[in-house]
């Protein structure tokens, strides 16, 4: 079936203010026009049915979605119709988004007398098909629609693909396009849609996908290869009236703003933990888990849950000679939540002998909860001296100097590029989780510390709230009690695992006796 060529489609409109159309579509706009909706197979079928578009703001985006769903709708010879759906943000851009295509038809007499304006839609009269925007809002109610053409205006606030999916192509239908318009997102992490697709793009894995950006670190158009940042970011700052424009918006917004809406740069989330260059450059891509090996000392740090939302995770690591930290596994507890926690501990016991260990770091709550868990399976369990937002902070002068190596595991990627300040706390955003991340995190920071302990030493816990502190309450001190000079031998601390600054003490079990790492201290000073 012959189609017509999109600019020859334009060639006929006028712009709102009354110029040719054609005239305010830039070269290389044209060129994006062409290739996306007007190349095909050798058997007659449409090249593309997935665009990727991608410009600084004040860059035609939303204009050229706009035409381009005109023209599917008014001018492209389709069987199965031409209905054609926007997916704005939310509904304020909807309506713009609307009220931009109805000045367009309401200047074009030959498109008015072809469609008819209603509320909230542009039917064509003949019934053939219609152009419906719509916020972004409701994912249930966008599946099952089939489709000739389908654009999302500005994605670059989907942390999901649950929208994506809901409106994905229908297989029936070989001339069905969905155009994708952004600039570069705050949630610059795999997971998430832009992200991923960008990725794709850059691959050219995806033979079917029209890849066009225009950003300041990286473009597809070899005739902006040599420019300048602001002008590869912006393909039309050359039609702009007010040439100031930008230098105006640097003054005014701040750095990380400026970034992503005028240089198309990823941004960070607001109050971001950790720089999203520095996670990326840490990750050894394509490395997924580091098998155990021989003579090496691996340090571990588990985050357990109560099954019902959070994953549980256990992370694992090691420290080289010359200081370098490896990240060799992180694993969750198999199955999604909801989950028996205790089918967890068993899982990361298992996993943990495999790497030679038989102790754990982890927080207090898994500390009085699972403690016991932990140690029927032989594996000694010991409380965290650190917070959770105090490990994170561990992390960062860390990643700063290039001495981690981390796993490439999409979760845990996603969650380090997630975590915020927040309080003067480091922790997920509202509505995300860090389990990955802290597992991570965990055994990153025992590695470094190198928290070994004795290993005839059975750690119990630490603080005023473990297993010591309830057995002094039961039963008074164990000072004064007397012990043979093997057990203080045996059992006492190496000089970097007593207390720290905090106050917080270790609890240990000795030849079935407990007592604190500081009473082992005195003690042993009252017996000398």
């Amino acid at each position: 079936m012959k189609q017509i060529d999109p600019l020859k489609f334009f060639s006929k409109l006028k712009w709102i203010d009354g110029r040719p159309l054609l005239e305010t579509i830039e070269p290389y706009r044209r060129r994006d026009f062409s290739n996306a909706l007007y190349t095909f197979d050798a058997n007659g079928r449409p090249r593309f049915n997935l665009g990727l578009i991608g410009r600084a703001k004040k860059n035609w985006k939303t204009g050229d979605l706009i035409f381009a769903a005109l023209y599917r709708l008014l001018a492209w010879k389709s069987p199965g119709g031409n209905q054609c759906y926007i997916l704005a943000n939310d509904l304020d851009q909807s309506n713009d988004d609307l009220e931009l295509a109805k000045k367009i038809v309401t200047v074009n007499p030959p498109i008015a007398d072809f469609v008819d304006l209603r509320q909230k839609i542009i039917e064509r009269k003949d019934g053939k098909g219609f152009l419906e925007i719509l916020p972004a809002g409701d994912v249930v109610g966008t599946h099952g629609k089939t489709y000739l053409f389908c654009g999302f205006d500005e994605i670059h606030g989907y942390k999901t693909w649950d929208l994506l999916e809901a409106m994905q192509l229908d297989p029936t239908r070989t001339d069905a396009l969905m155009w994708i318009t952004s600039y570069a997102s705050i949630f610059h992490r795999p997971g998430v849609p832009l992200f991923d697709l960008l990725a794709t793009g850059k691959r050219g894995s995806d033979p079917r996908m029209y890849f066009s950006w225009y950003a300041a670190d990286y473009c597809t158009d070899p005739a902006f290869e040599n420019l300048s940042p602001e002008q590869k970011a912006n393909p039309s700052m050359g039609s702009w009236a007010d040439q100031g424009y930008l230098v105006q918006q640097q003054s005014r917004l701040p750095s990380h703003k400026y970034r992503r809406l005028h240089l198309n740069l990823p941004g960070a989330p607001e109050g971001s933990a950790f720089s999203a260059e520095k996670v990326m450059d840490a990750v050894e891509r394509g490395v997924s888990v580091r098998l155990p090996e021989p003579k090496v000392s691996y340090f571990a740090f588990v985050d357990m849950s109560g099954g019902s939302i959070d994953d549980a995770t256990l992370g694992i690591a090691h420290k080289d000679k010359g200081g370098r930290i490896w990240l060799d596994r992180v694993l969750d507890q198999g199955q999604r939540p909801p989950f028996d926690p205790r089918k967890a501990v068993e899982r990361f016991a298992n996993v943990l002998k495999e790497y030679g260990l038989r102790s754990v770091v982890g927080d207090a709550y898994a500390g009085e909860t699972f403690r016991a868990d932990f140690q029927r399976l032989n594996i000694s369990y010991r409380v965290s001296e650190l917070s959770k937002s105090e490990i994170y902070e561990e992390l960062e002068p860390l990643l700063n100097g290039g001495r981690v190596v981390l796993l490439d595991i999409a979760n845990l990627e996603s969650q380090l590029l997630g975590l915020v300040w927040r309080a003067n706390k480091i922790d997920h955003q509202n509505g995300e989780h860090d389990d990955w991340a802290n597992g991570a995190a965990g055994a990153i920071w025992c590695a470094n510390e190198h928290k070994i302990f004795n290993p005839l030493a059975q750690p119990i816990g630490i603080g005023d709230r473990t297993i010591g502190a309830e057995i002094r309450r039961a039963f008074g001190s164990t000072l004064g009690q007397r012990f043979p000079d093997s057990t203080f031998n045996d059992g006492l601390p190496e000089e970097e695992d007593r207390p720290n600054s905090r106050g917080y003490s270790e609890t240990y079990r000795i030849e079935g006796l407990v007592m604190t790492g500081r009473e082992f201290r005195e003690s042993l000073a009252k017996k000398r």
